[in-house]
């Protein structure tokens, strides 16, 4: 493996969830990296991403001429490759859970994905949302609440010091200020609502907010 460099290839700030994911964890780890960015609304958007991936989709990792194409992929990748770092929780139970949830992430919250697509910058409250999208936001409302509880007495976020969970689950964050007003219906005690401040009080977070103004204002 040729080691040029990192070259992240990612999509819209203020709309691509998951090129959010391992840019954050990037920025958080303190490793440096090319941004490469894709306007997903331009007339060649395809063409520009299959330049990059033959996935056909962002984010993509270029590592020399190593390509990592999915975004779970590309922070395990970080983790296995900067062990100082600890992008995973050092304690075997924190880093099973951390996993668990990590991947839970990837694979479901669909209703959620598609009524509550990520909007960073906007606040669109609904009075009313779909069942499976209310029991989306449950689910995720509970596990907050568990991971904070079991492993988050040292630090704000879900296994007290950042790791990829955080990362996994910061555009959900944005969806839940877009979309929803009160957290407590859905049975935060304010423990949601306090991770949700934490992430972003990142200054990666306002780095990437700002990076979508940008773009928007480009428009």
């Amino acid at each position: 493996m040729a080691d040029d460099g990192f070259q992240l290839i990612i999509g819209n700030k203020n709309t691509s969830s998951w090129s959010l994911r391992p840019w954050l964890a990037f920025k958080q780890a303190g490793i440096p990296f090319k941004e490469v960015r894709i306007n997903l609304r331009a007339p060649d958007m395809k063409v520009q991403i299959l330049a990059h991936s033959p996935a056909g989709k962002v984010p993509v990792l270029w590592v020399g001429d190593l390509m990592i194409w999915d975004s779970l992929a590309i922070l395990e990748f970080l983790a296995d490759r900067y062990p100082e770092k600890a992008l995973w929780p050092e304690p075997l139970a924190a880093r099973a859970v951390a996993r668990a949830a990590s991947a839970e992430m990837h694979s479901g919250f669909q209703p959620l994905r598609e009524h509550c697509p990520m909007k960073f910058l906007s606040k669109e409250p609904r009075s009313e949302l779909p069942e499976a999208v209310d029991d989306n936001i449950r689910r995720v409302v509970g596990l907050w609440k568990d991971c904070r509880s079991r492993f988050g007495a040292d630090g704000p976020f879900l296994f007290s010091r950042f790791s990829i969970a955080d990362a996994m689950y910061a555009p959900v964050a944005s969806r839940l200020r877009t979309y929803v007003t009160d957290l407590g219906a859905f049975g935060d005690d304010g423990t949601a609502a306090a991770y949700i401040d934490a992430l972003f009080a990142l200054p990666a977070m306002e780095e990437w907010a700002q990076g979508a103004r940008e773009e928007m204002a480009a428009r």
